[in-house]
C-alpha cells in the first residue's frame, strides 16, 4: 500500500470530517489527526497544540477563517466557523498536555542558543518558561522543524504576524541563528 505523506493525512482527515453545520466538539478530532491526539504533533511541519493559549488559538483560527492567513488545509478547516467555535476550539486546545521538550539536547548548543534568545529577548513575550501568554504562542516544546519554518516565514515576510513583533526581531537574525534557537526551544 502507498504511504500518503502527513500533509496528505491532513487533507483526508479534513475531508472525511462531517459538513460545516458540525460543532467545534465534533472538529477537535480532525485538528488533532493532523496536531496530535495528545497536543504533540509527529508530523514533520505540524505544530504541537498542547497547553497552546486559548486566545493566541483563536486568533489564528480567525486569520485563517478570514484568509488573512493562509496555510492549506487550515484555510478550509476554520471556513464556517462561528466566533463561538473559535473560542470552543481554542479552549480545548488549551486543555490539552503540553508537549514534552525532545531528549538530550547538546549541552554546547544549548548554551550557545540561550545567549542568543536571551539576546533577543524570546522570553519577555513568550514568557521565561516559553509557555506563551494571551495572543503569544507557546514556543517551549515546539517541533524544530516547525520554528525553523516559521522564523524564516518571519524573515522573509512570508508570514505576517497580527503584530509586526515577530518579523522585526526575525531581521536581524542569521540562517545559523535561525537554526539555534528552532533547537533551542525544541529542547525547552
Amino acid at each position: 500500500m502507498r504511504r500518503l505523506a502527513p500533509p496528505a493525512l491532513c487533507l483526508l482527515a479534513l475531508l472525511t470530517a462531517p459538513a460545516l453545520a458540525e460543532s467545534a466538539a465534533e472538529r477537535l478530532p480532525a485538528c488533532l489527526a493532523c496536531h496530535g491526539e495528545s497536543g504533540t504533533s509527529a508530523n514533520p511541519g505540524v505544530p504541537s497544540l498542547g497547553a497552546m493559549p486559548a486566545d493566541y488559538v483563536v486568533t489564528q483560527l480567525y486569520l485563517f477563517r478570514e484568509k488573512q492567513r493562509v496555510a492549506d488545509p487550515m484555510n478550509a478547516m476554520a471556513e464556517g466557523l462561528s466566533d463561538d467555535d473559535l473560542r470552543m476550539l481554542g479552549d480545548a486546545v488549551a486543555k490539552l498536555p503540553a508537549p514534552k521538550p525532545e531528549a538530550n539536547p547538546d549541552p554546547a548548543r544549548m548554551e550557545a542558543a540561550r545567549a542568543l534568545a536571551a539576546k533577543h529577548q524570546c522570553g519577555s513575550c513568550h514568557g521565561a518558561d516559553l509557555a506563551g501568554q494571551d495572543q503569544i504562542p507557546r514556543v517551549g516544546a515546539q517541533r524544530e522543524d516547525y520554528l525553523l519554518a516559521t522564523l524564516r516565514a518571519y524573515k522573509s515576510g512570508a508570514r505576517a504576524g497580527y503584530d509586526p513583533a515577530m518579523n522585526e526581531v526575525a531581521q536581524g537574525l542569521s540562517e545559523d541563528d535561525i537554526a539555534a534557537l528552532s533547537y533551542y526551544l525544541a529542547h525547552r
